[in-house]
């Protein structure tokens, strides 16, 4: 009975009761946030019929998100946490429902305004993550004592995914057999019950800071910390441009509508996938924290994700392709879990939210640049090419870390505790 796995608690952060209405704020929070991004993406398609047009909808939103990241991480390091979020929880619902309104003739709508109206409210509501997320990351170290914050990372990450995984099937469902009035109503209800939550959690002080220090030095102090820390950048530049080129997500209308031709509710079923995998992966970490050879856990598993694009791009058959998207949730979110749980045992507690606002400019870089640069390459090299370069490019920029960042190959968490 000495082994330490044997005597590891994987439910010990589920334990605390504020932990808890965390993890259901960010749940219902996530569900509502992938289901409006399901649904934008299927509308947006089927109006236009051209995957640059999906990329488009990544641009609008990555702009106004990096502009304002390091500044929305300032002031989740002056104001009380739980309140930006509340705050900035409603700029989103606002947002849906705008575009429920614009849903009710959104033919007649776009032939008269186009797009334009509907990424003006896409960049709206990435502001609004965009000073949630630093928030949201700052707010989960207050609510759990230091020991548990790799616990806190694995449920953090499965909450993540789970939600991420029920968003889209929810959203595919609702809006192929009910329609987008019931399913844009779907998504403010979810709303609502994640500020229900959240308002139940007491509220935590804000840390006061270590200087006082002029508003440009310190919206540069989470960035000089990032990049002074080679772990914390090169799990992060990992993340950023794997995903950047390897990410197949924004382009999933286009596979479920004229590859695999299933439909909506089919696109949600691909959506959902790659959180499926990452679920899995996470109960397995809850019980196998990789604390140990971190690094090279790391590495091998950017790798995978990117081989399983490759396959997923060649892929004719719905239920492989549902396969390997699994598949590529397993391997991502290993990288996910490493990169949260390094960042909140490294970062002090007066910069949480400056160092998660440089972590967010990297996660959006990935996400919502890396949707429109998939647009791009899939109308000027075709579809399944792009997705295959895509893949390829993935273990290219594997390597190139691997090689330049000796000390996340030699990485090991349980020496950072």
């Amino acid at each position: 009975m000495s082994d330490p796995v044997l005597r590891h608690d994987a439910f010990a952060a589920l334990k605390i009761r504020d932990y808890r209405l965390f993890v259901g704020f960010r749940f219902f929070m996530t569900i509502a946030i992938q289901m409006q991004s399901l649904i934008i993406g299927w509308q947006v398609y089927e109006l236009t019929r051209d995957p640059l047009s999906l990329g488009l909808i990544g641009l609008a939103e990555a702009v106004p998100f990096i502009a304002v990241a390091l500044y929305a991480g300032h002031i989740a390091d002056l104001h009380d946490r739980k309140r930006i979020i509340l705050y900035f929880l409603m700029l989103f619902m606002a947002g849906t429902l705008l575009l429920f309104l614009f849903s009710l003739d959104l033919t007649h709508f776009y032939r008269t305004f186009g797009l334009l109206p509907i990424f003006v409210v896409v960049g709206l509501t990435g502001i609004a993550r965009t000073f949630i997320a630093p928030a949201t990351t700052a707010l989960s170290a207050q609510v759990v004592p230091r020991e548990l914050y790799p616990n806190a990372s694995i449920w953090n990450s499965t909450t993540w995914h789970v939600s991420a995984m029920a968003g889209p099937a929810l959203g595919g469902l609702i809006y192929g057999f009910f329609g987008v009035k019931i399913a844009y109503g779907t998504i403010l209800s979810f709303g609502v019950l994640s500020i229900a939550l959240l308002s139940v959690i007491p509220g935590r002080p804000v840390p006061a800071a270590l200087v006082s220090e002029p508003l440009g030095r310190r919206l540069m102090t989470g960035l000089r910390f990032v990049f002074k820390h080679q772990i914390l950048l090169a799990s992060m530049s990992l993340d950023m441009f794997g995903v950047l080129f390897g990410g197949a997500v924004s382009m999933l209308p286009v596979f479920a509508a004229e590859v695999l031709h299933v439909g909506p509710q089919g696109l949600g079923f691909l959506r959902a996938a790659p959180m499926a995998g990452a679920v899995l992966m996470s109960v397995f970490l809850a019980y196998r924290p990789p604390m140990h050879r971190t690094g090279r856990y790391l590495l091998l598993a950017v790798s995978g994700f990117g081989m399983s694009i490759i396959l997923f791009a060649l892929s004719k058959n719905f239920y492989l392709s549902l396969a390997l998207l699994v598949l590529s949730g397993l391997f991502d979110n290993i990288s996910v879990i490493i990169r949260a749980t390094t960042m909140q045992l490294v970062t002090p507690d007066e910069m949480r939210g400056r160092v998660a606002s440089v972590n967010s400019i990297f996660i959006g870089s990935s996400n919502e640049i890396g949707a429109f640069e998939s647009g791009v390459a899939a109308r000027l090299m075709g579809l399944v090419p792009s997705v295959v370069f895509g893949g390829a490019m993935t273990l290219l920029v594997v390597g190139a870390i691997a090689k330049l960042a000796p000390a996340l190959r030699r990485l090991n968490l349980k020496s950072l505790g």
